[in-house]
This record gives structure tokens, C-alpha cells and sequence, in this order.
């Protein structure tokens, strides 16, 4: 998983992102309160002494001012303070901020300087506690957000793990809240489908086990035909019915080795090449009244760890349909960097077949088979084997008509 795409990022940075749009506004809140105090601290100020200052001195009177203001008129006012806009403004003179105010009355241009206002420190140390306030909301937001974000995606995980390992007794089941309704829903739908493969494996096996025996005695007896038939009227349809036979027994072979689901990494290693050659011979009697050409390319050989039988199967169900289906023409099996290729000239897979051939795990059967692959319990078996291996089946059509069927085998 990204990091971008995980839970517990995203509950951080929710919460990092609350925390930043509340801090702003907090901040707008805290920036309109400190100008309305400077408006009420210092411009009122200076506008209630110009009010009590101006008449008196315009009258002759003395002007005692409080302590740090000073009223100047006319020529009195400072080079550096004269051409001021009239209102509050601060200027520095000398390395010292100064507030003043700047107005006009019958008498003249007047000024009034507040020399020791201390009120910019003031502002200074309120906007510094503001912004030390505001980062440590966001850090104590981002720590928040890092616990809860645990406390919520670590049980997920650790619910996920034991799902992943097919633990039959799934964690937080106990638990009365969301997450533990989550559980117990996972481990129930769990259970169920356990039961239903433990079912299917069931049934496979003892159909398996209980075609063989009558298998067994239908090669027996063809066998015997086969044997004492002194005409071909006899000899070719027993000879049919022990092939037809035969293949039945290798698909019953092949299903119970399903059923068992042996472990593939205690397995022997068996050379895939050395399976290839052998069922492109086995089939070559099907294109020899053709006029179909049978090619083994002998390329890279590598080995997988399977057993040999359900390897053999794939391998064969796939020469065999293209050897059958193909009119005229030729059947090339070809290995490649731990693949296994076989191309024909047939007619090729219809519509319906390919379709259903991308959904994963859709069976073919009962779609009308007229393609060089064929499209009943051969191919079926094929992407079952495949699957099983861990493999990947590919099916192409050729450019100039006909099917390219690669199985690519993991490993390196």
C-alpha cells in the first residue's frame, strides 16, 4: 500500500488539517482583537488628549500633558513629524516608534506624539504567544490524530492478518462496537466459504475415486477388443474407447490432485520441456491423416516445481485442441523464457468463448465449441491448473486466423 493511501495517514492528516483552519481562524480572530485594543489603547488616547490639549493651548493656557504624550502646533512640530496624513500614524524617528496623531483646527496644524507607548512590545509578545499557541494546537493535533489513527487501523490490520493467514478464530469478535461487527461478519462469511471448499474438495475426491474403478474396467475390456478383434470393424471403435477412456482416467488424476492441493514448494522439480516433447508426440497421431504440419521448438528449458501429472494435463489439453481443431495448416509448441506457447491455424476461439475466457474463475462449459482450443472441460481444466500454479494463461488470435495459447510459469 502507498502511503497516500493509507488509513492511518489520512486520520492524521485530517486532523493536522483541522487543526490548521482552526489556528487560521483563531488567528483572524486574534488579529481583529489586537487592532481593535490598539484603536481603543492608543488612537483614543491620542484623540482624547488632542481634544483636551488643542482648545487650552489655542485659548493660552497651559498645557500639561500626561506623561509620555507631547502637543505640538504650527511651527512648533518637528521637522520629521510635519507632512503627516491627517489621523494616527507611527513613525519612527531615530530608531524610536513613535504614535501620532495629526490634525487640524481654527488655530492650525497640530500634533500629538505619544513618545512611550509600549504598546508594539505588547503586540509583538501577544502575536508570539498566538503563534506558539497555534503550533503546539497543530502538534498536539498531529499526535492525537497518530494515537487514534492506531488505536482504529491496528485492530483493521491486525483483523486483515489473521483473514490473510486463514486463521479459523478471527481477533476483536468480542468486541461490542463497529470493529467487532466487522469481525464477526468476516469470520461468519469466513466459515461459510471454508465449508463450502472443504465441500467441493469432498465431492471431487470421491467422484474421482469412484470413476476409476469402472475407468479401470472399460480399458480392460477395450484393451481385449483391441486384442482379439480380427477386423478393423471391431479394432477402431475399441480403439476409441480406450482413448476416450484413458483421457477420462488422466482428467480423474488431474482433479484429485486439485482436491488434495498438495504444497508446490515440497515438491520435486519436473522439467517442462521434457513434459512438452512427450505430449506433442502423444498427439501427433491427430494431425497424421491432415494435412496439418506438428512442430516442437525445442527453446529455453527451465523447470517448475508441480507435479508432473497436472503440468502434463495443461500442457496436453491445450496441444490436443489445437492438434484436433485444425483442419490444415500447422500446430507449432514452442518454450520461451519459462513459457510455453502453442499456435495453430485452426478457426479460432468465437466471441462468446473469449469473453467468458477473461472473466477469472467463470467456467466454459456449454458454450458450443468450434475453436482451435476447444471450450469445454479442457480448457476449463487448463485455467484451473494454471491457477493452481500459480501460472497465467494468455489466449491471442493470430493474425491470419487461428489461436496463441501461453501459459507463463512463475519463477525466475
Amino acid at each position: 500500500m502507498r502511503p497516500a493511501e493509507s488509513l492511518r495517514r489520512r486520520i492524521v492528516v485530517a486532523f493536522v488539517s483541522f487543526s490548521v483552519v482552526l489556528s487560521l481562524f483563531i488567528g483572524v480572530i486574534a488579529a481583529v482583537a489586537v487592532e481593535g485594543i490598539e484603536v481603543h489603547l492608543v488612537d483614543n488616547r491620542l484623540a482624547e488628549a488632542a481634544r483636551w490639549a488643542s482648545p487650552r493651548q489655542a485659548a493660552g493656557l497651559h498645557v500639561d500633558m500626561p506623561a509620555g504624550l507631547r502637543f505640538h502646533r504650527s511651527s512648533d512640530i518637528p521637522l520629521s513629524l510635519r507632512n503627516l496624513p491627517e489621523g494616527v500614524s507611527e513613525v519612527d524617528v531615530d530608531g524610536v516608534g513613535l504614535h501620532v496623531l495629526t490634525g487640524a483646527d481654527a488655530a492650525g496644524p497640530y500634533v500629538v506624539v505619544d513618545h512611550e507607548s509600549d504598546y508594539e512590545k505588547v503586540e509583538l509578545v501577544v502575536y508570539s504567544m498566538f503563534a506558539s499557541t497555534l503550533a503546539g494546537i497543530m502538534l498536539f493535533a498531529a499526535i492525537l490524530g497518530g494515537f487514534l489513527a492506531r488505536r482504529i487501523v491496528s485492530p483493521i490490520s491486525e483483523l486483515a492478518d489473521a483473514v490473510a493467514s486463514g486463521s479459523s478464530k478471527l481477533p476483536l469478535t468480542e468486541r461490542v462496537d463497529e470493529l467487532g461487527i466487522l469481525a464477526r461478519a468476516l469470520q461468519a462469511h469466513t466459515a461459510e466459504l471454508r465449508a463450502f471448499l472443504d465441500r467441493e474438495r469432498f465431492f471431487t475426491g470421491d467422484v474421482s475415486h469412484e470413476l476409476r474403478s469402472p475407468l479401470t474396467v472399460i480399458m480392460g475390456a477395450a484393451e481385449i477388443l483391441m486384442a482379439n478383434a480380427d477386423n478393423e470393424a471391431i479394432r477402431a471403435p475399441a480403439e476409441r474407447i480406450y482413448r476416450a477412456a484413458h483421457e477420462a482416467a488422466e482428467c480423474v488424476t488431474v482433479l484429485l490432485l486439485l482436491a488434495r492441493a498438495p504444497e508446490l514448494g515440497r515438491l520435486p522439480p519436473v522439467q517442462v520441456d521434457a513434459i512438452a516433447g512427450r505430449e506433442s508426440e502423444r498427439y501427433r497421431p491427430l494431425v497424421a491423416r491432415k494435412p496439418v504440419t506438428l512442430h516442437y521448438q525445442d527453446g529455453h528449458a527451465f523447470a517448475v516445481q508441480a507435479p508432473a501429472e497436472l503440468v502434463a494435463a495443461a500442457i496436453g489439453n491445450l496441444v490436443r485442441n489445437a492438434c484436433q481443431y485444425t483442419e490444415e495448416g500447422e500446430v507449432s509448441i514452442a518454450l520461451g523464457d519459462r513459457q510455453l506457447i502453442v499456435e495453430d491455424t485452426g478457426p479460432g476461439l468465437p466471441a462468446a468463448v473469449r469473453d467468458t475466457l477473461r472473466q477469472p474463475g467463470a467456467a466454459p462449459n456449454g458454450v458450443p465449441s468450434t475453436g482451435s482450443a476447444g471450450t469445454g472441460l479442457g480448457l476449463s481444466l487448463v485455467r484451473r491448473i494454471c491457477e493452481y500454479l500459480g501460472a497465467t494463461l494468455r489466449y491471442e488470435a493470430r493474425a491470419g486466423g487461428g489461436s496463441r495459447f501461453t501459459i507463463v510459469f512463475p519463477g525466475t
